[in-house]
């Protein structure tokens, strides 16, 4: 299974769409521990991806590299920084293919969490968008088709947010109400779920 930059264009959009359908859900999460701009953050992100992606995108790098501007520019949330940083990866590291194969969702994810963990100073296990990645990266680690792909990414991440929900926040301002963490589910890890969709 492979897609084109069209398939990653119509991708984006549909992500971009359940951003903004997601946005009230977010604020309430993140207003239980944070600032509650999570979900505004990403709206913001999601209207401006949507502007950008014009359909006539050459390389599947050349979508993922105007949805990172595109989140760059929203600015607002750290998330909003990071979804950026994510979506650059995406576009260095399939430059110049015309598709992109489900056999590199792995390894994608992998340098993805890296440099996510690099420019957040965060680490797996701290209850994080970052934990949600790596189990969406396991489930996948050994697919060779696509057939399934909606369902395990979907169920990977939601299976995410509930191992997490009982430990605490370790890192961003969560941490700082660690113990009232305990319990709720991370707005991070949820905004992934999101973006990620729902199986049919």
């Amino acid at each position: 299974m492979s897609w084109t930059a069209h398939d990653i264009e119509t991708w984006l959009g549909n992500c971009a769409d359940r951003m903004t359908q997601a946005a009230p859900e977010l604020n309430t999460l993140d207003g239980q521990l944070g600032d509650g701009d999570l979900g505004a953050t990403l709206q913001k992100c999601a209207a401006l991806m949507k502007a950008g992606l014009s359909g006539t995108a050459a390389l599947p790098s050349d979508a993922f590299k105007t949805a990172a501007s595109a989140c760059a520019r929203a600015s607002g949330s750290s998330f909003g920084t990071l979804l950026a940083v994510a979506l650059l990866v995406l576009a260095q590291e399939t430059a110049g293919k015309p598709t992109l194969l489900v056999q590199d969702m792995a390894p994608l994810l992998e340098k993805i969490i890296a440099a996510l963990m690099l420019r957040g100073r965060s680490k797996l296990g701290d209850k994080t968008a970052l934990d949600s990645l790596e189990a969406i990266r396991l489930a996948v680690s050994n697919l060779q088709d696509a057939e399934d792909l909606q369902l395990l990414c979907s169920a990977a991440a939601e299976r995410a947010i509930e191992d997490f929900r009982m430990r605490p926040n370790l890192i961003g301002r969560a941490r700082m109400f660690a113990e009232k963490s305990v319990g709720l589910a991370d707005p991070g890890m949820v905004a992934v779920a999101r973006i990620v969709g729902r199986a049919a």
